[in-house]
């Protein structure tokens, strides 16, 4: 692999546990897409730092129990806002 493939693997993977980040909010920082960053912080970064590897899948795992929650304050939000403008 790579080197540089490596090092973002770790930067990235650094980057979502200091922030307990999501994989999106990670690819938008990084002007890369979420592909890519669940690839390298799941499979990549295995290979290389299988101990960080295993922060950022309870952090990935923890976002994927709550993404459920973010989606509907989401929503509540764009229409809270629709509903302040037509009024």
């Amino acid at each position: 692999m790579k080197g540089y493939i490596e090092e973002r693997a770790v930067e990235l993977a650094n980057y979502i546990i200091e922030r307990k980040t999501t994989v999106r909010a990670a690819a938008k920082k990084y002007g890369i897409s979420k592909s890519t960053v669940h690839k390298d912080v799941t499979e990549r970064l295995n290979r290389v730092k299988p101990e960080l590897a295993d922060d950022v899948k309870k952090i990935l795992d923890e976002n994927k129990a709550e993404r459920h929650i973010r989606g509907g304050e989401a929503t509540k939000a764009k229409y809270r806002g629709a509903n302040s403008k037509a009024g």
